[in-house]
This record gives C-alpha cells, sequence and structure tokens, in this order.
C-alpha cells in the first residue's frame, strides 16, 4: 500500500482526533472559503468522517466583497459534492451596515451564517481551518492590543458559538502542511486578496511581522506563541474556575454584588468576576473593554464617593453602602 504524504496524513490525524468526542446525530460541518487552510481541513472530513461513524458537509460564505466571489463559492461546493461532502450549502451574507471594521463586519456575518446553517442541518460541530500560524498571529495581535490573559490564550480548540460547538481541529497543523496536503491531493486552493491587504492589521502582521520575528528568532517562535496560548489558556480555566465561586459568593439578593467580599479577591479573580457580572447585566463581550473593568474596580478597591460607571449598552453600576447595584440608565 502507498504511503500517505505526511501533511495529508498528520491533518487526518487532526479530524480524527477533533471527531472522536463528538455525538454521532448530525452532520459535521466545514467551513471553507476555498484557502488551502479550509480546502485540505475539507479534504480530510470527507476522508475521515465516514471511516468513523460521521457524516460531514460544506458551507461556504459568499462575502460580495470581490469580483467573481458568487463563482468562487459555487466552485467550492461542487468541488465538496464531488468529494463526497453533504449537505454543502453557499450563503451569500450583507456585509454593509454592520458595526466595525470591514474586516470585524465581514467576521460577524460570517460566523451568524455559519451558526445559522448549523442549526438548519442540526449539526453536531462547526469546523474551521484555523492553524498553528492563525493562532500565532493572534497571540501577537492580543499582545500589541494589550488584550491580557484571555486575549493571549488565543483560541480554544473547541468553544461553543450561540449554541453551537465550535471546533479547530488545525491548531497544531502549520499553514504550510496544509498547502502540501493541497498540492499532494492536486487541490488548487483560492489564495484571498484581503489575507495580504495591508490595510488589515491582521495581513500585516502575516505579511511583515512574523517574518520578522523567524528571521530574528528562529522559525521555533511560531510554535512558541502558539504553545503560550496553550500554557495561558489553562491558568485562565483554572482563573474562572476561582471566579465562579467568587462571583456566587459576592452575589446579593438585591442583584448587586457585596463589596467586602469583593475586596478580598486576588485582582486577577476579582476581575474576571466584575465581568462576568457585567456581561450577566447585558454588556456586550465585544463592547466590554478594560476600562470599563477598571472602572468597576475602582468602586470596589478605589471608592472616593465617585458617581455611577458607564457600561456597554447603556448600563450604569453604582455603589452603595457595601453594594455594587446596576441602576437604569
Amino acid at each position: 500500500m502507498a504511503a500517505i504524504f505526511p501533511p495529508v496524513a498528520a491533518i487526518r490525524v487532526a479530524v480524527r482526533r477533533a471527531l472522536a468526542d463528538l455525538p454521532a446525530e448530525g452532520p459535521v460541518l466545514v467551513a471553507c472559503s476555498g484557502g488551502a487552510d479550509s480546502l485540505a481541513l475539507a479534504a480530510a472530513a470527507a476522508f475521515v468522517a465516514p471511516r468513523v461513524g460521521h457524516v460531514a458537509g460544506l458551507v461556504t460564505v459568499d462575502h460580495g466583497l470581490q469580483t467573481g466571489s458568487a463563482e468562487r463559492a459555487q466552485t467550492v461546493a461542487r468541488w465538496a459534492e464531488q468529494a463526497g461532502l453533504s449537505p454543502v450549502e453557499v450563503i451569500r451574507v450583507e456585509v454593509a451596515g454592520r458595526g466595525g471594521g470591514p474586516e470585524a463586519a465581514a467576521r460577524e456575518a460570517r460566523y451568524q451564517a455559519l451558526v445559522e446553517a448549523a442549526r438548519r442541518h442540526r449539526a453536531a460541530a462547526l469546523l474551521t481551518g484555523h492553524t498553528r500560524d492563525d493562532q500565532a498571529e493572534t497571540v501577537l495581535l492580543a499582545l500589541a492590543r494589550g488584550s491580557g490573559p484571555r486575549g493571549l490564550a488565543g483560541m480554544p480548540p473547541r468553544r461553543e458559538l450561540d449554541g453551537v460547538p465550535l471546533v479547530r481541529p488545525l491548531l497544531e497543523i502549520s499553514r504550510g502542511q496544509t498547502r502540501s496536503a493541497c498540492t499532494a491531493l492536486r487541490l488548487t486552493p483560492w489564495e484571498d486578496p484581503h489575507n495580504v491587504d495591508p490595510a488589515y492589521a491582521r495581513s500585516r502582521v502575516r505579511a511583515e511581522l512574523v517574518p520578522a520575528l523567524v528571521q530574528a528568532l528562529g522559525p521555533g517562535v511560531i510554535d512558541n506563541l502558539a504553545r503560550t496560548a496553550r500554557l495561558v489558556a489553562a491558568d485562565n480555566a483554572v482563573l474562572d474556575e476561582l471566579a465562579g465561586a467568587a462571583l456566587l459568593a459576592a452575589r446579593h439578593p438585591d442583584g448587586g454584588l457585596t463589596v467586602k467580599t469583593l475586596v478580598d479577591l486576588a485582582d486577577a479573580v476579582r476581575g474576571r468576576v466584575l465581568r462576568t457580572w457585567a456581561h450577566e447585566l447585558g454588556a456586550s463581550p465585544a463592547a466590554l473593554s478594560y476600562r470599563h473593568i477598571a472602572a468597576l474596580d475602582a468602586l470596589v478597591i478605589g471608592w472616593r464617593g465617585q458617581g455611577a460607571t458607564y457600561l456597554p449598552g447603556g448600563l450604569r453600576v453604582v455603589r452603595r453602602a457595601d453594594r455594587l447595584l446596576p441602576v437604569p440608565g
């Protein structure tokens, strides 16, 4: 029997491991743009899924931002059908009119469409083709933005996105391996011009910062950045567990938090408690920033009789005696 090309084998092993813990009911849907990473993932899913008792399908999203995007999406869908993936769906989304920059707007539209497709097909999970290189870039961007441990933890291998399991099987696979796998399988990936457009921060990191770091520190820097994400994620899990218990202890029947309980917490735990509580009050996770949490923390440990702290969504929090309390906006 002919030997399997190593990158192809590595990607298939990664997909097999990702599928091992998923329920057999419902298909696993691969989010595929037609780029090398998602194309290699889709090819591996088409091969592995039926061999381990799963059905694999594919969803490709047409953002309508480039000439020929509809034709490219149809090309991906036709390939998927020929590869034995089912169901296969092309979804056109509208990016204009969404908040944030163009990159954030496109990402929001894409994930909304993918989640809706996963629900429509009652999918067991949604698979994306994020690689080890993507993880390294995420860590660098988080570091530059001062995102703290939660940002430095990068992308988790698995998380719930609006109730849909989002799985990233390729976080231990390099971008070079996905390209080599496509070549070995005679697949022609689409080269997204946005990936080299200097208007986007991630594109600049990919084209300029990462090569400079590799030249200065050696190729192992990519692995080291990805490893940093794994180590920080493990620490975050412990701190989040401690914060969950602390939030329970700090709750007051009137919906507020008891300041005395908060004061005694370690800074890292208290910050997580306040962030979680702000989310519960309705503050958008995307809009809630370090300065909001710092202002809440000042009500606890820097109390000087100051007024309300304002949170995203028109929310206000005040300190009254020994409690933090939400008040109408």
